[in-house]
């Protein structure tokens, strides 16, 4: 060993080390957690489908909300979700996270925090005040096997949570219960939560928040400032005395009256900014609306932010609503000193199912009640009634996607294949693989013509002036390359068929052993491998090549032979995964192998002949 050299303890523990930083690093990855994991996230996609989909936000923080359901709501057809069950007759909107951080790609989530939500929860009755009535009510949410992510649909103001261990966190900022370890696929759980229902006259009492308030100051900021969105809200809002009437005039802005329309493939815009394209194309769905709402209220100094989870959809059976994919929804949420956040839903109740509308924040499409007599019925009211004029088939059809701002649907996508028929068809192409190289090797073996290849040489007559002459001989370079052909397709058949083939032994041995040993009974196989035999001795040792001998159809018959005394496994194998193939892809691999690691050696010999030890110890020994 040379002085220079590392001992074998040292190397054992840079090599410890390295292998421990690695697996420090690459195994939270692969744990699932806040972020999915990163085998989770490599699995979705960024999808257009139903639903929430991935927009254009995404998130800030750990809690990526639109890729922790990008997964389930790709699909085109329609997917339960969850099941609820509660004692309200009409509940609000099932919610499960808020964006409440606006940035110039759109909406986005902040990482939340809180306590354990099997713990006292924050009691809402200090809230509660003339014009406010608050009533508990209990649910009990059974979330499927299609929905997993790491926060669990609950109504706004939940108190108490059963059915939640101490891995399930509340944010009472948020107002969403959320985990760090556990996801909420397969999970039943019951809550008792608090329905707060306000009058006009309370909201219109509320105080705007001072300047320097902390929700005002973060939760008002814009990424820039757009003339366009000024000048409308400052039309918007002049006159009104009170923070209701501003955010009133800026929901109502959002009506058929002034243009607004739903749909779910938006138009694009030449003005470079999307708020700015939706406001002037007034097309779009729910993740437009909520986010144009909530930009529009916070350039009006109110806080907002854009609260998502479901509608209360079209499918009931008594008490318990099953909601789906398109049940999907995004809505703006506004904050009112003294009463807290107050949801707005600014999307056309004509393009959701399960749409709800309140006496503070009122359906501005809904047709003028009439008086009896008039010969016009009065309007339905209630869920059943928020699908529109084309019925609650329409509104299943027009289903909203996402939250980002500048999101976009695309065109009628045709039916997508499950994801497992994408990895059975590429296992089937691996396999593949083998049969079509062997099929390919021996197109082009047989792709030579017959060993009667001749050549044709002109030369000129000496005894008739003027004529040319034309000499037929074999062409015995390309006798042997078709012999060496033929030999080398026997020897890959005969690998096919588990024949022992023996290299060291000559073309006539070989032959003369597979005569004896497996093709004694067929004459007409006994010929043929002679003859194989022959050409390839002749072609190795010979002066003059095996010339004017059919090899093809010599090969055939051997072949057939093999085929016909094989079993039905090894027919099989020899068709599909050819031993012949693979052998000589081992054969490859472990050549390449070794010259990689004679080149790793010369290489590191002659790095190492730098290394300053080996410098130093050379000067100490001279």
């Amino acid at each position: 060993v040379d002085v220079w050299e590392a001992s074998p303890l040292a190397s054992a523990g840079r090599r410890l080390a390295a292998v421990g930083v690695a697996l420090a690093v690459l195994l939270p990855l692969a744990v699932p957690g806040m972020t999915g994991g990163l085998l989770d996230s490599l699995s979705r996609s960024s999808g257009n489908g139903t639903g929430n989909g991935t927009g254009s936000g995404g998130t800030s923080g750990r809690i990526d909300l639109f890729a922790s359901l990008a997964g389930q709501l790709n699909q085109s057809q329609v997917a339960d979700l969850v099941k609820v069950t509660t004692s309200e007759q009409s509940p609000f909107y099932l919610r499960y996270a808020v964006a409440d951080e606006l940035r110039p790609g759109g909406f986005q989530a902040r990482s939340p925090s809180g306590r354990p939500a099997n713990r006292d929860l924050p009691d809402p009755a200090e809230r509660a005040g003339r014009g406010v009535q608050q009533t508990t009510y209990r649910a009990t949410v059974e979330v499927t096997k299609s929905l997993s992510m790491s926060l669990m649909p609950v109504y706004a103001e939940p108190v108490r949570t059963e059915d939640l261990n101490g891995n399930w966190l509340y944010d009472p900022n948020q107002q969403v219960v959320f985990s760090n370890r556990e996801n909420s696929r397969g999970r039943k759980y019951s809550f008792d939560y608090v329905r707060s229902t306000y009058t006009p006259a309370a909201l219109r009492a509320a105080q705007p928040l001072p300047a320097d308030h902390p929700v005002r100051r973060q939760l008002t900021a814009t990424p820039e400032r757009v003339p366009e969105v000024d000048e409308l809200v400052k039309g918007l809002v002049q006159g009104k005395r009170t923070d209701y009437d501003r955010v009133l005039a800026i929901y109502q802005h959002f009506s058929a009256d002034n243009g607004f329309s739903y749909r779910l493939s938006t138009e694009s815009g030449s003005s470079g900014q999307d708020i700015v394209n939706f406001l002037t194309n007034k097309v779009g769905y729910c993740q437009q609306y909520a986010a144009g709402m909530a930009w529009l209220v916070r350039a009006a100094g109110i806080p907002a932010r854009v609260a998502f989870g479901f509608t209360n959809g079209s499918k009931r059976d008594g008490d318990t609503f099953t909601l789906t994919n398109l049940n999907l929804h995004a809505w703006t949420e506004v904050f009112f000193d003294g009463l807290g956040w107050v949801p707005f839903d600014a999307t056309p109740a004509s393009g959701v199912p399960g749409s709800t509308r309140s006496a503070w924040a009122p359906d501005t499409d809904a047709p003028d009640p009439t008086t009896p007599g008039t010969g016009v019925t009065d309007a339905p009211t209630g869920p059943e009634a928020s699908a529109g004029p084309a019925g609650p088939d329409n509104a299943d059809r027009d289903t909203d996607e996402g939250l980002a701002l500048g999101g976009t649907t695309p065109d009628e996508q045709p039916p997508t294949w499950p994801w497992w028929a994408a990895g059975v068809l590429a296992l089937l192409l691996l396999l593949a693989v083998p049969a079509l190289r062997r099929v390919a090797l021996r197109r082009r073996r047989g792709g030579r013509a017959v060993s009667a290849t001749v050549a044709a040489t002109t030369v000129a007559d000496a005894t008739e002036p003027g004529t040319r002459l034309v000499t037929v001989a074999a062409d015995a370079n390309r006798a042997r390359a078709d012999a060496h052909a033929a030999w080398a397709e026997l020897l890959d058949t005969l690998v096919d068929f588990r024949v022992p083939v023996d290299l060291t032994e000559t073309p006539r041995a070989t032959a003369d052993r597979l005569i004896r040993d497996t093709l004694s009974d067929d004459t007409a196989a006994v010929e043929s491998a002679r003859l194989l035999g022959k050409a390839e001795e002749r072609a190795r040792y010979a002066r003059d090549p095996l010339t004017g001998e059919r090899l093809l159809p010599a090969l055939r018959t051997v072949r057939g032979a093999l085929a016909a005394r094989a079993d039905r496994r090894t027919r099989i194998l020899a068709a599909v995964l050819p031993p012949s193939v693979l052998l000589r892809w081992r054969t490859g691999m472990a050549d390449t192998s070794g010259r990689m690691a004679a080149l790793t050696g010369r290489t590191r010999y002659r790095l190492l002949r730098w290394n300053p030890r080996r410098l130093l110890a050379d000067r100490a020994a001279r």
